[in-house]
């Protein structure tokens, strides 16, 4: 698939590149030490990428889901770890500004903060023992009805963004006098008093997303902080927004990979060669495979993300179009990845090359909605005539 092909689309691709390139230098650093690239932040909201999602009547750009990839997809080639953070916020903002299910006054709030001063906001659903929120569990955060509002006690996990959040659409369980507890999200400042920030990120991949635990113990909120329930079980359900952007981050990864790869392969002439690496036919055979596993995952998704843009009508029967895009990008990227490892050997462990951080980051794909198995199932039964859709 070639991009651009509009005016629009190749402005903010433009803009993603030139982040890309800014962020590359500092990448590995942040990678190492596994803070919170606050710098890389600030860069995204100097150029109005953090407001891309933003309606454009609050300011932003109010770009759509494939627009969004194009430029996660660029803006990953310098930070992954960056441009998957960015996608967290990206997503939020863009569900909201097509939703439109949060109280007004509570979104155009939020819309002006990140205009105006760049403020992050994140979906904090995961916990210690909740396993994946995709799977519908009640979680064990709770919030309890007082006669001002509400008090939330909890432990989350995996709040990517965490030192940099000014928002978190909280999940919990809420009890509510009489009521059954039942799943419900509330719009939290994350300023508020008894809101704790627990450093336990110290992953594989995706190191700089600073993902911590975040602690929340006697947090008073106001009654309107409880948002109006959804049916989504999962930030983006199976709109475009959860579908799209995500994966086009570990394309960017893969694309990544490829270029370094081919650079090692072109440049590294060992003893006892006359030539670069380059020149043997089993580091031939191993770009060729990268190259076919990219162009196949590419072209793959992109197909999928411009049909469900431009055909509305036709998105509930693309769920399993959907989950199988999904599915060849997280699969493809680690095999590209892990390739890409083999091509340059030993040098590839050591982290004066970017290969083996991309390595890391690739896994990361596996642990985002749809998972493997669900995609799976999701294909299967559309291939089986037993997911109700019409042939």
């Amino acid at each position: 698939m070639t991009y651009p092909r509009t005016e629009r689309q190749a402005e903010l691709m433009a803009v993603a590149d030139r982040l890309a390139a800014r962020f590359a230098e500092t990448a590995a650093l942040y990678d190492r030490t596994g803070d919170f690239p606050f710098a890389h932040f600030a860069a995204l909201h100097e150029t109005g990428y953090l407001a891309l999602t933003v309606p454009e009547e609050y300011g932003g750009r109010g770009a759509t889901p494939l627009e969004l990839a194009l430029a996660q997809e660029r803006l990953a080639h310098g930070c992954a770890a960056t441009a998957l953070g960015a996608t967290m916020h990206l997503t939020v903002m863009a569900i909201q500004g097509e939703t439109r299910t949060w109280p007004e006054e509570a979104y155009a709030r939020v819309c002006r903060d990140v205009v105006e001063r760049g403020a992050l906001i994140n979906s904090i659903h995961s916990e210690p023992d909740m396993g994946s929120p995709s799977r519908g569990a009640l979680p064990s955060t709770t919030a309890v009805r007082t006669t001002n509002g509400w008090v939330l006690n909890g432990h989350k996990r995996w709040a990517s963004l965490a030192p940099g959040l000014t928002y978190a659409d909280v999940l919990a369980a809420v009890s509510d006098g009489d009521e059954p507890p039942r799943r419900g999200n509330f719009l939290v400042p994350m300023d508020l008093a008894g809101i704790t920030i627990e450093e336990t990120w110290d992953n594989l991949g995706m190191r700089a997303t600073a993902s911590h635990d975040v602690i929340f113990t006697d947090v008073q909120v106001p009654a309107e902080a409880l948002l109006p329930a959804t049916t989504r079980s999962v930030p983006g359900g199976n709109s475009g927004w959860g579908l799209f952007p995500v994966p086009a981050v570990y394309l960017g990864v893969a694309y990544a990979a490829r270029n370094a790869t081919i650079t090692f392969a072109q440049e590294r002439v060992p003893n006892g060669m006359s030539g670069p690496i380059a020149e043997l036919q089993t580091v031939q055979h191993r770009i060729a495979e990268m190259e076919l596993l990219f162009w196949q995952a590419r072209t793959v998704f992109y197909d999928v993300a411009e049909r469900w843009v431009a055909d509305p009508a036709a998105r509930p029967g693309m769920a399993w179009e959907a989950a199988a895009a999904k599915h060849v990008v997280t699969n493809n990227v680690m095999r590209i990845t892990d390739l890409a490892l083999r091509v340059a050997g030993s040098a590839a462990l050591s982290r004066a090359l970017p290969l083996e951080r991309y390595f890391r980051d690739a896994r990361a794909g596996l642990g985002h909605p749809p998972m493997d198995d669900v995609a799976l199932t999701t294909i299967g039964k559309h291939a089986l005539g037993l997911d109700g859709e019409r042939r």
